[in-house]
């Protein structure tokens, strides 16, 4: 979801021309009437033309390619076209063929212009290289209904048929009807097909299991989009991803994304405090003529609107006919929250074991497709993403694809053990390991004095820890000044998740519980969940928990690591949903309530020497809006005196524990 920000030289280049002209025609002016005359018989117009040097049209000259480059528009059962293109080797017979549908240009992932060389031209977002260029495939990308080369209209991840969509058509008919067109209009393909995709191209594939056709083999969701309100693009618990306004303005207000979005500061901290809240601020931009915002402003709580669109309740009413492979990323910033539901969603009904797979890696969002070796300030010993693509991905694929090709040996789970960087074979998630141990849900509790253990509160301890959260000075969720959302040269927006942590944990807003230095390792398989008894003396409030792996003071061989505060699960709830995520209702004000969330899933090791740290706080900014601490209707509207300042307690008595429940490895 990148932003971009042009700065055309046209009116300097107009002013330098111009100043050209005069001193050319300066000799003319001087020499009087005579040398005008002259001039004027000079510049007579003439009959005579001068013939075009461009073609009408220009034919590419092809014969060195190692690849056959189509353009096709696919039509769809309501008769509109869908821009495709279809890459396929030079000479294949037989090939299977990899789709991806999506809303980013397919002609840009494919371009020819670049390269006679197939593994060049492979430069779009889900084009796993090695795979597709070693493993023989026919490469399809296709233009989603409404952008860029194909027709019809744009609906931002549009519903399935039914309450939220009364057309006869959706993505899964649109893949269905694509497929079916690609199979018996490829000579050169063996009728198997394949799909995969990362984020929105990863939420795609998944509409193709519904109602699946025929030749679909197999499926590869990478960093799905799943339910936009529970925890991937749009919302966490509530709490609105306000950064993510510019990719909504800029996806949605032309066909081919060429509207961009304007900003008038370096810091995105400062572009969303001078704007109050995010309606002011799409207001102020125009956003509003974009069907999607509209919704997203009728919709701030987690209504039917938005349950019925959760790819996760859909397929888990879904039959299971097409083998999938779930992609997660650890530190994914974007779609945390899709892959670990769609497993826990479907895997129940794969009895034989061989139909739902899952991948858990290292990763930002997307950062499977690449170099996998590092992540920020982390190194992990090894290519991982390469690790992924060349052992699990490529069989994986080939086994389901390929005529006669051999059964993949991958686990049923395959997780990247962070803290260790060890990958590990499992039988099922959360397993912990392969066998010999079980996963206890175990109480880490906050205690005082900021001190965090297994053993629960002591009577005569301090009951509670408090802090002031002032709207006027939210916490910024990394250090300032703050990027866009973007990707490429200069942006490190996809790091974010693996930020140090020392400088909110040296703030007053911020407690930081920290634990006593390590002995012995500490592994976690799963899900935290924070059990928060909290209060404030406002009316609504967030609550931000991370628990975090903070490393020995000095880190031998890495200097730069000493002391790092490494997020491992992290996430935010608004506090009006704490009894129903449907119905937002005011909290009651200085009373002591129980919030209880999930975290995002972690496989990590606090190995001997770190200590384990748990940070509370009540904003994250600017990359969700500012809770205005007392209830309105509807945040997206509320006003600059509905901000104030309240007094947040955490506590910590033995009748009012609170603790993250961590998902504790054990050997039996």
């Amino acid at each position: 979801m990148t932003s971009y920000y042009r700065v055309t030289p046209m009116k300097l280049f107009t002013k330098i021309i111009s100043r050209v002209r005069i001193l050319c025609w300066l000799p003319t002016l001087l020499a009087g009437p005579v040398f005008l005359g002259f001039s004027v018989a000079q510049t007579a117009p003439s009959s005579a033309s001068l013939a075009s040097e461009t073609p009408a049209k220009v034919e590419a000259v092809t014969d060195s390619f190692d690849y056959v480059k189509r353009d096709v528009m696919i039509p769809m059962r309501d008769g509109v076209k869908l821009h495709t293109v279809i890459v396929i080797p030079k000479g294949a017979k037989n090939a299977p063929i990899l789709l991806t549908r999506t809303p980013y240009n397919a002609s840009a992932q494919l371009n020819h212009a670049q390269s006679s060389h197939l593994g060049s031209i492979l430069n779009g977002y889900d084009n796993a290289v090695e795979v597709i260029v070693e493993g023989g495939y026919i490469r399809a990308v296709q233009d989603v209904r409404g952008k860029y080369g194909s027709e019809g209209d744009y609906v931002m991840t549009r519903p399935l048929h039914g309450p939220l969509n009364p057309t006869a058509v959706d993505h899964s008919t649109d893949t269905y009807d694509t497929i079916d067109w690609l199979t018996k209009n490829i000579p050169e393909s063996n009728g198997r097909v394949g799909i995969l995709g990362i984020s929105y191209d990863g939420f795609l594939p998944l509409m193709a299991l519904v109602n699946p056709h025929p030749a679909l083999k197999v499926a590869v969701p990478m960093n799905p989009m799943v339910d936009g309100w529970r925890g991937d693009d749009w919302f966490h618990n509530g709490a609105f991803r306000e950064q993510n306004m510019p990719y909504i303005y800029e996806q949605e207000a032309t066909r081919d994304n060429s509207a961009l979005w304007w900003t008038s500061h370096l810091d995105d901290y400062d572009v969303f405090m001078e704007a109050g809240s995010a309606g002011e601020l799409g207001r102020r931009h125009g956003l509003e003529q974009v069907g999607f915002w509209r919704k997203l402003l009728e919709h701030p709580s987690y209504d039917a609107w938005w349950q019925q669109q959760a790819m996760d309740k859909i397929l888990a009413a879904q039959p299971l006919k097409v083998p999938v492979m779930l992609v997660d990323s650890l530190w994914d910033q974007e779609d945390i929250y899709g892959a670990p539901a769609l497993y826990k969603a479907m895997k129940p009904k794969d009895t034989d074991n061989d139909k739902v797979f899952l991948v858990m890696g290292p990763w930002h969002h997307g950062q499977e497709i690449g170099d996998g070796s590092t992540l920020g300030a982390l190194k992990f010993n090894s290519d991982t993403g390469l690790y992924f693509r060349e052992n699990i991905l490529r069989p994986f694929l080939d086994q389901y694809l390929k005529d006669g090709a051999a059964k993949a040996d991958v686990a049923p789970v395959t997780a990247f053990e962070t803290g260790t960087n060890t990958w590990r074979r499992l039988p099922s998630w959360p397993a912990g390991c392969s066998s010999g141990c079980t996963i206890h849900a175990t109480r880490l509790y906050l205690g005082a004095g900021l001190k965090l253990g297994f053993d629960a509160p002591k009577s005569g301890d301090t009951a509670f820890d408090e802090y002031v959260s002032d709207p006027a000075k939210p916490v910024p969720f990394r250090s300032r000044p703050i990027q866009p959302v973007g990707y490429g040269e200069g942006f490190t927006w996809a790091e974010w998740l693996v930020d140090d942590q020392r400088e909110a944990s040296g703030r007053p807003d911020v407690l930081a519980f920290a634990s006593d230095v390590l002995k012995a390792p500490v592994k976690i398989s799963g899900q935290p969940a924070a059990n928060l008894i909290a209060s404030t003396s406002g009316t609504d409030s967030d609550w931000v928990v991370k628990v975090i792996d903070v490393y020995p003071d000095e880190v031998a061989g890495q200097p730069a690591m000493g002391g790092y505060q490494l997020m491992v699960s992290a996430d935010i709830f608004r506090g009006r949903y704490r009894e129903s995520l449907e119905t937002a209702k005011a909290i009651a004000p200085d009373q002591a309530l129980l919030y209880r969330f999930v975290l995002p899933t972690a496989n990590h090791v606090f190995l001997p020497g770190h200590r384990i740290m748990v940070q509370v706080q009540s904003s994250w900014f600017p990359l969700y809006d500012r809770n205005p601490q007392t209830f309105v209707p509807n945040i997206f509207w509320a006003k600059p005196g509905d901000y104030k300042k309240a007094v947040q307690r955490v506590f910590h008595s033995p009748d009012q524990a609170s603790f993250i429940e961590l998902p504790l490895v054990a050997t039996r």
